[in-house]
Formats: structure tokens, sequence, C-alpha cells
């Protein structure tokens, strides 16, 4: 089937708000090529289960391609799209309900036939024209952007936060008594005073130091259970003929969260969110520093809200896989100071992923060594690549980056 023979009960399986926001703009959709449009279905297909955010740009971006006209699809934005050659059998598949399956088989076929280069620059062609003729709406907060290393870590002589000094101030200083609860307090405050939904987050990569209703709060600890039965899965399907990395990966995104043991909250957007932490990233299952780092740059990609926390935890001491897989393990050995080398360069990308978010130019940065004296500050009123021995606590230095 081709997108000129879609019709409405061609979604009937699509959750009911997808099925609506695709049905309005079929119009749209019969006129794209088939190299385009899985992959624009594989979206809308979760519209149920995204943030705000992500609604809105899927909104967006639909309504722009209502807007075009058929020689401007043609000519212009498709063009290049509708050059790529498809096989009989990429026609002849389900792509209107597995549109995430064939969006892996086309990929293979790119490669096979030579038209990867292509495809990717018609991607990034059209990825600038919606970018230009859709653009994002600032966020109604400057962003801050807070990240906590080096649990557990009683001392390190070398040098932190390297990567990070060439762009804010570098304080050796700090007296971190009542850290945690300062920075928690102010990101709570902020939540209160802008309440956005998923606007504001507290991702721990150990267990939540407390609970807070006005912020999205997720932690590694609380997934536990989650995560031993989705290792469990694994293992079934590891041990089964023929199962390699592909498949595993295409049956892992396959799962429904209650597969997985998650409590069908109210909340099916973030379960759904979470279930896709542990899911699509790789090491999430078992490392927590790979698990904090995952879920903040997704939370940041996909969410992209004011404010976002973000505390490092040590993670277990890295074995073979097999031995982390393992249905029993003997007592977890933690490794503090790799998750502090590992934390440090996550506060590095956590600062790199808040960075491509409009509203750079005005956002704010904290990086501080959890329960040590040492903190670096990022913000627009903030000298670059300088160091202060002023002595200050956490609460008083962000007040000078907010």
């Amino acid at each position: 089937m081709l997108p000129r023979e879609l019709k409405p009960e061609h979604f009937n399986g699509y959750p009911p708000e997808a099925r609506k926001l695709i049905t309005q703009h079929l119009a749209a959709l019969q006129g794209l090529p088939l190299s385009f449009v899985p992959n624009l279905l594989r979206e809308a297909m979760d519209y149920d289960f995204k943030f705000p955010a992500e609604r809105k740009a899927l909104e967006k971006e639909f309504a722009n391609l209502q807007s075009l006209s058929a020689a401007e699809q043609g000519n212009d934005w498709f063009q290049a799209f509708a050059k790529i050659t498809l096989s009989q059998h990429l026609e002849q598949t389900d792509w209107v309900n597995l549109p995430a399956q064939f969006v892996e088989q086309l990929s293979a076929h790119l490669w096979a036939t030579h038209q990867l280069d292509a495809f990717r620059k018609a991607a990034t062609d059209y990825s600038n024209r919606l970018h230009a003729a859709v653009p994002q709406d600032p966020p109604p907060v400057p962003r801050l952007g807070i990240a906590v290393i080096g649990q557990g870590v009683s001392n390190y002589n070398e040098p932190l936060f390297r990567q990070l000094r060439a762009h804010g101030a570098y304080f050796r200083r700090i007296r971190p008594e009542g850290g945690l609860k300062a920075l928690l307090d102010v990101v709570a405050a902020r939540a209160r005073s802008h309440p956005i939904p998923y606007g504001h987050w507290y991702i721990d990569g150990g267990q939540q130091a407390e609970q807070f209703p006005a912020l999205t709060c997720i932690s590694y600890h609380a997934l536990e259970p989650v995560r031993v039965a989705l290792l469990r899965k694994m293992r079934t399907e590891i041990e089964k003929p023929g199962m390699g990395p592909e498949a595993l990966r295409t049956l892992l995104a396959q799962m429904s969260p209650s597969e997985l043991g998650f409590s069908q909250s109210e909340d099916r957007v973030l379960e759904r969110f979470q279930m896709k932490i542990l899911t699509e990233g790789s090491g999430t299952q078992v490392f927590a520093t790979t698990f904090a780092q995952w879920t903040a740059r997704e939370a940041l990609h996909r969410a992209q809200p004011c404010t976002l926390l973000v505390r490092f935890a040590p993670r277990q001491r890295q074995k073979p896989m097999n031995e982390l897989l393992a249905e029993k393990q003997d007592q977890v050995e933690l490794d503090p100071l790799g998750s502090l080398m590992d934390a440090d360069m996550g506060a590095y990308y956590n600062w790199i992923n808040q960075q491509r978010l409009i509203g750079a130019d005005q956002s704010s940065f904290l990086v501080w060594f959890e329960n040590h004296s040492e903190a670096l500050a990022i913000g627009p009123g903030m000298p670059r690549g300088t160091e202060s021995t002023t002595s200050t606590d956490l609460g008083g230095l962000l007040s000078l980056i907010t």
C-alpha cells in the first residue's frame, strides 16, 4: 500500500488521540512519499503518551504539512524523499500499524542500496525547513539545570568539571552543609511559582531524597521491581536459539508497561517514559549512573523542562555482561570513584543537551560535588573561565545565576 491509498479506518488500531490527529490531516499524508510517512507515523502513534512539548511539536508539524500546497510538497519539501527507491517488500509491509519495524527495515535497505547519504540529507533538509517554518516557543522562565555528583566519595584530589570550567566560574569554598536540601528547595519553589505540566524534574540515580508533589520525580531505586522483571525477561530471551541483539531490541520496543509490572498509575505519560528509559537505553537496567544520564537526556529532549535536577549515585562495579544479568548476584559491589568520573562527564553532557534547547543564552547550570566544597556555576551574568575563593552556600550561589 502507498500513502495515497490511506483511509481513516487504517488507523483504527491507534490510540484515540493519535487516531484523531492523523485522520484530521489525512489528506496531507496522502500526498507524501512512502520513504517519509512511516517515520512520522512512528512518532504520531505515541501521541497519547507524549509530553506536552512533544504534542505541540507534532501538532505544528501536521498543521504545516496541511498548509503546504501539492506543488510545495512535491518540488520543495519532499522531492529528495520521493527520489528514494524502495523495494516491493517494503511497500507491502504493514507500515501503518508497524511503522517502527518499517523504519528498521528501511535503514537496512538504504544501506544495502547506497541511498543512506541521500536519505540523511533529505531528512536534515526537511528538519531545517520545519524549524524555520515552525519556530519553537521560548520557555516561560529561564531554564535551570543542576547536577549533583560524587555521592559516597570521601576524598578526590584530581580536578573536577574540567569540560565545563571554560563556560563558567569554579567555586572552591562552598559550604556543603544542607546543600542537597537547599538545591531541592529551590527546584520545588520554581515548580510552585511556575506550575507547568512536566516542567520541573528531579531525577535520582539512587534513592530519592524526598518526595515533592510539584516535581516530576524518577529514581533508580523506585524502579527496582521493574528493572528486575525486565532483566528476567532479557535473560529468558537471550537464552533462546537465534536471539541476537537486533531481535532483542525489537522485542523490548514492543513491550507494554503491564508486562514489566508497572502499577498502571494515572500518569500514563510518565509510566510510558520510564518504560522506554529501561527498554531503549543501553545499560539503564544495571548501571545507576547510566540510568541517571539517559533519563536526563531523554527528559531534556522530550519534555524540555524549565528545571532539571539530576543526582548521580554510585553504580555497581563493571562485570562481564553474563554476571550483570545473572538471576542471583552476590552482594553488589559499588564503585563510588568510577561513578564520580562517570557523573562528572554526565554533568557536561547534561549542560550540552540543555544548550540545545531554545532559550539557551538565558539558561543557567550548576554542578556540585556532593558534601564537598567544590561547585561550578554557569549563567548569563557569570564570568567564564574564572575561579572564586569566596565562601558561600549553594543557595547563595544559585541566587547569583538565576
